[in-house]
């Protein structure tokens, strides 16, 4: 198993047990240049809300998408735009990442301004 496969594999179970909840999940991805955060809907097909490093106006700002300063500006906005949508409660589903670094300071910022998970 490589190391694609296990995060996979950990994203599976997380993902699982969030369904089984049927509550909003701020689903977040994250690759070497960019950061990204996506909320869903508590059946999973649609998403209510996004936010990401590769937007126009966010590469404006930021000099780097791939820091912590970025995470933490996409974690700001996911949570101003979902609570635009009425979602102030949301199960945090980090892909198998582990909780350190961008995907850490992306949840904080998004707690700071009002989710609450």
């Amino acid at each position: 198993m490589n190391k694609k496969e296990s995060r996979l594999r950990r994203a599976r179970k997380t993902r699982a047990k969030i369904a089984e909840l049927k509550i909003v999940r701020l689903c977040i991805n994250r690759s070497n240049c960019h950061i990204y955060a996506q909320v869903f809907s508590d059946c999973g097909t649609q998403v209510l809300a996004a936010a990401s490093t590769a937007e126009a106006d966010l590469r404006k700002q930021l000099p780097n998408g791939g820091n912590v300063e970025a995470a933490k500006a996409v974690g700001k906005l996911i949570a101003e735009r979902a609570k635009a949508k009425g979602v102030t409660e949301v199960a945090f589903d980090r892909s198998g990442f582990k909780y350190h670094g961008r995907v850490k300071a992306l949840a904080e910022a998004a707690r700071e301004n009002g989710l609450k998970f």
